[in-house]
């Protein structure tokens, strides 16, 4: 566990300029070599960070992992509360205008990596950890349970916030509920999809994040994939259980079978995009490179 602690200290506490190498598990280093000036990891160094990343995230107790939980639930609700206001006056099918609702909700993901906090969505990554056989099924089904579950009650509880802040008594809740209502129109195999695109583009947003060294290059990292996901309408399940909520107290049609039909759908498929479209496609792809170490 110290060999881990002190890998993720490395990770977490370079700065620019810094940290030129990469400790290995077997007491060995990776040389970087940087001849263009970049202060970024390697993608293959992302893959050995992200998997260590994963076991520490397991290994987490109970009450760590709902309080961390709690808060990620609770950024991607502000972040969904910013771009619902964003989106107020305007047509929600105007791409300008989502492109700058998209950078608004950005706010929550960069909340949750550079403040700290377990998201779901962006730990189906633990299955790089869990297919290398670092972390058993248990822990990670463990881990996915309680994150699930604590960021639901976080984004549940920010939706109170702003329904009795009165936001939601004028204009703001017509748009809380044109979101909702809008999502409701989704067939499953809809937003099953978009579950999949959505999550592929946020754990996308999170490998870039691992590679940055630097806060400013981890926030840049973040935005574009996410504000790519909210200008094509895709679906992330944590969002959803903010903006459903947040519908319903501001007085919408939409009830609770809508609400946990699309949140059954797109939790599916982000699962599919996170775990599969990027989790396993870049074990496939660095997962070898050297053989396994025990921790």
């Amino acid at each position: 566990m110290h060999i881990v602690a002190r890998q993720l200290s490395r990770y977490f506490h370079c700065s620019a300029g810094q940290a030129d190498e990469i400790e290995r598990r077997d007491g060995g280093t990776v040389t970087k070599s940087n001849p263009t000036g970049i202060d970024a990891y390697k993608p293959s160094e992302i893959y050995s960070l992200a998997k260590l990343l994963g076991v520490a995230k397991t290994r987490l107790s109970i009450i760590q992992l709902l309080v961390l939980s709690l808060l990620a639930g609770a950024f991607i609700a502000l972040g969904a509360a910013a771009f619902t206001m964003v989106m107020t006056g305007t047509d929600m099918s105007y791409g300008p205008a989502r492109f700058l609702g998209g950078i608004v909700f950005s706010l929550g993901l960069i909340l949750v990596i550079v403040g700290g906090a377990e998201l779901f969505t962006g730990n189906a990554l633990l299955v790089i950890a869990a297919v290398d056989k670092l972390v058993t099924p248990a822990q990670l089904l463990r881990n996915w349970t309680i994150v699930y579950v604590g960021n639901f009650i976080g984004a549940v509880l920010i939706a109170i916030l702003i329904w009795q802040s009165g936001l939601l008594h004028g204009p703001m809740g017509i748009t809380a509920s044109s979101i909702a209502e809008s999502k409701i129109n989704l067939s499953m195999l809809e937003a099953f999809v978009r579950g999949i695109t959505c999550n592929m583009l946020v754990c996308l947003a999170v490998w870039l994040s691992i590679a940055a060294r630097s806060i400013a290059g981890k926030i840049q990292a973040i935005i574009w994939p996410i504000s790519c996901f909210v200008l094509l309408g895709l679906e992330h399940s944590v969002a959803n259980m903010y903006f459903f909520p947040q519908a319903m107290l501001a007085g919408s049609v939409v009830d609770f079978p809508d609400f946990f039909q699309n949140l059954a759908a797109v939790t599916l498929g982000n699962i599919v995009g996170g775990a599969g479209g990027v989790a396993i496609a870049y074990r496939l792809a660095y997962g070898n490179e050297s053989p396994r170490q025990e921790l």
